[in-house]
């Protein structure tokens, strides 16, 4: 049996608000995004996503897909990203390293036959998901919850709950992009060990925000508490 699915991605100002989508059928699908991204990544993340909830499932995968980007990216040019490192012939890392490595993951032992689509031609699936990427995009734009769609159900897919399924999801809130000065030297510190460990310099920032934040806020709430029960 083949499940023929619909991926794409959506970014309004390219980069801005963002959002990628799978698309079935009204049964199953799912959506998300980010306050900020490009179109590829929101394609990329699309057939991530669609990989990651059909993970259960042994049925082939059609994909559709109105990028060439993302369709050359898995069919041609990945094996040789891979020979060298993720690396490009200046010695820099692929574009969107950290998502090629995702998908190469969740494409492993998958069986998955993509197929290149018009985009915006009154194609069913690929509207139905191109509907959705928006959505999500635009969801973002308006600081509001995005819907995540209901995912994934069929062989090989986990049973619901139904204690569960009729409970509201909790409203995915959007991260927040912050600013801050730092110095030159300790800025160059974190830019040279983010590409040490192939990550983008806002991520490793972000990163020992949250470990600081552990540290400090964690460390007083604990002695708050204990002098509160002393």
């Amino acid at each position: 049996m083949t499940i023929t699915v619909a991926v794409d991605g959506s970014a309004l100002g390219n980069p801005g608000p963002a959002g990628w989508a799978w698309y079935i059928d009204d049964e199953r699908w799912g959506s998300g995004g980010w306050p900020e991204a490009t179109n590829n990544r929101g394609e990329l993340q699309a057939l991530i996503e669609l990989l990651r909830a059909t993970a259960g499932t042994s049925e082939q995968l059609h994909v559709l897909c109105d990028s060439k980007y993302v369709i050359n990216s898995v069919t041609k040019w990945m094996p040789v990203w891979k020979l060298k490192g993720w690396k490009k012939a200046n010695g820099g890392d692929v574009l969107n390293r950290d998502q090629m490595e995702e998908l190469d993951a969740a494409l492993r032992d998958r069986d998955i036959r993509l197929e290149w689509v018009k985009g915006h031609s009154s194609h069913r699936l690929n509207d139905a998901a191109d509907a959705r990427a928006r959505a999500a995009a635009e969801a973002y734009r308006r600081g509001t919850p995005v819907d995540p769609g209901p995912g994934f159900s069929g062989p090989g897919a986990p049973a619901r709950d139904p204690e569960h399924s009729v409970r509201d999801p909790e409203p995915e809130r959007a991260p927040v992009t912050v600013s801050c000065r730092l110095d030159a030297e300790l800025a160059d510190r974190i830019v040279e060990r983010a590409q040490a460990a192939a990550r983008r310099p806002q991520d490793e920032l972000a990163e020992l925000i949250a470990l600081g934040m552990e540290r400090k806020y964690g460390m007083e709430d604990q002695h708050g508490m204990e002098r509160k029960h002393a």
